[in-house]
């Protein structure tokens, strides 16, 4: 989840935090002029009087003669001068020793703002948390734009763990889903070059750019032996989030992608027109939905739970906690499903405990990803900023789901043949060839209905046969050999094979019709 603050909203209560700070020199001039009163109320002998000229000549008499200690200290003295009601912090005495070794000692040139940035950086990665970073002025404007209503790139949700990036997963409909990017992929370089050690955010900057340009990924797939390499070609990825459909004559399903700006009323525009429609019961499909911005998380959670009951809970590093409730009037009313998986995270998350909770609505698929923290990111007036774990969330019954995920009540597998790695078009599969691409397309060819004879990763001329077959039925140049275009044709009919064979959406319509004949 994240929330975005402006870091002069926050400059007071910082300052509030400097509890060790000698007195500035407003609280010093208030200081001495409460003891004169004092003073002058306890003994008035000892009251001395000072003419308004007189007063002036020995201010500005003080005011030169500091000036002039100052200045000769700092041209000859090796000491350290620190301005009288200048606030200091002496934890950061270590820091400032190290950059004046720095200015002082090293071979070149120094580039100050590449060192502040690094000196802020190292802050955000000694927390040991994925989720905190800071962010320089480029990386802040890509932030933004993931909140935002489009932007360009492949189109995928990815975090640091464990020194790796991983995919959460990818946007419905994105370039990265069409080549085949999966959730707990890891990605291990970006054009080559290796990006161990990197922060979800350099990834991201690295990985995004501009329409129609390509960027290869070297995937490590869980369970593969293999790394692969995937070509995947930017475009504009509009934020829309919100996919309906009638199942059947009385059942609608909504896919939500992400929590963007427009979510909460694409969402309600949407169920409008399946209402309008003859919807009578509904499939909510949150799968691989990786989150997005809590204030949608609110509104959306609310179209679901009665009036006044709790959605989630916040608690900060104090032990506060905060509780979220639904405002909604009018909560939808009709039976409905929600279908989580493993790519399920953060708002989504959020959305699926508090129907679960405390609208009894039931979830069906697997154990959602598991991320139970609240992000918030300051803005810098340079246009950088640091995006922090600032909170915990819970969910209503107070549960802090982070690294075990929102349970379904109904545990639903997809088929063994839905995680199927991608075939890189770009690779020529022919006769004679064995390899573990080879397999992966024979079990593709089998799930469509062409038989590729024994599955055994040896191109052969049963494997031959199903791939002319193949052609000809999508009228492409009948070669034999598996590459391009041909390629391109089997996995789309392949994801094609997946959703008409989609357990989890299955078992939901099946809750729900039950549900149904309840009411």
């Amino acid at each position: 989840m994240k929330v975005v603050k402006k870091m002069t909203e926050n400059h007071n209560e910082n300052n509030n935090l400097q509890n060790n700070e000698p007195l500035t020199e407003a609280e010093v001039k208030d200081e001495t002029a409460e003891q004169a009163t004092e003073q002058k109320e306890g003994n008035g002998s000892r009251w001395v009087r000072i003419k308004p000229f007189h007063f002036v000549m020995l201010l500005f008499f003080v005011v030169f003669l500091t000036a002039g200690i100052t200045t000769f200290a700092l041209a000859f003295g090796d000491e350290k001068v620190v301005e009288v009601g200048v606030p200091t912090r002496t934890e950061f005495n270590k820091l400032f020793e190290a950059y004046d070794i720095l200015k002082k000692e090293y071979y070149d040139e120094l580039d100050q703002e590449a060192l502040v940035d690094g000196a802020i950086n190292g802050m955000m990665e000694a927390l040991g948390d994925p989720y905190s970073d800071y962010m320089n002025q480029a990386e802040a404007e890509s932030f933004h734009m993931g909140i935002s209503s489009s932007f360009q790139g492949i189109g995928a949700e990815i975090q640091e763990k464990d020194g790796y990036i991983m995919v959460v997963s990818p946007i419905k409909g994105s370039p990265a889903e069409k080549a085949g990017l999966k959730p707990q992929d890891i990605i291990l370089a970006v054009d080559g070059e290796s990006i161990s050690g990197y922060s979800a955010t350099e990834a991201v900057n690295l990985i995004r750019g501009e329409k129609g340009t390509d960027v290869i990924l070297t995937i490590q797939r869980p369970g593969a032996e293999e790394t692969m390499d995937i070509t995947i070609t930017r475009d504009e990825i509009p934020i829309q989030t919100v996919y309906g459909e009638m199942i059947n004559d009385s059942i609608g399903k909504v896919q939500i992608t992400s929590f963007s700006q427009n979510t909460t009323d694409e969402l309600r525009e949407t169920i409008q027109e399946l209402e309008e429609q003859g919807m009578e019961g509904l499939v909510l499909d949150i799968r691989q939905n990786p989150g997005g911005l809590l204030t949608q998380a609110v509104s959306i959670s609310s179209l679901f739970v009665p009036k006044d009951e709790i959605l989630f809970q916040v608690e900060t590093k104090d032990g506060k906690v905060e509780q979220f409730v639904s405002a909604e009037e009018n909560p939808i009313d009709i039976p409905v499903v929600v279908v989580i998986d493993e790519g399920s995270a953060s708002a989504s998350e959020i959305l699926a405990a508090a129907v679960s909770e405390s609208a009894g609505i039931p979830l069906v698929g697997k154990t959602t990803f598991g991320k139970g923290t609240v992000q918030t990111a300051y803005d810098f007036d340079d246009k950088s900023n640091i995006k922090l774990t600032s909170a915990k969330w819970l969910t209503p019954s107070g549960e802090w789901i982070h690294e075990k995920g929102v349970k379904p009540d109904y545990e639903v597998s997809l088929p063994e043949f839905a995680f199927l790695p991608y075939i890189n078009p770009e690779t020529e599969l022919k006769e004679s060839i064995q390899s573990k691409e080879v397999e992966t397309a024979e079990k593709m060819l089998e799930v469509i209905g062409y038989n590729p004879g024994k599955v055994d990763g040896l191109f052969d001329e049963n494997t031959k046969n199903a791939v002319l077959a193949l052609q000809k039925a999508a009228k492409l140049e009948e070669t034999g050999i598996l590459s391009s275009d041909t390629t391109v044709e089997l996995m789309n009919r392949f994801s094609a094979s997946i959703q008409e064979n989609d357990t989890q959406i299955q078992k939901a319509v099946e809750v729900i019709t039950a549900n149904m004949a309840k009411q």
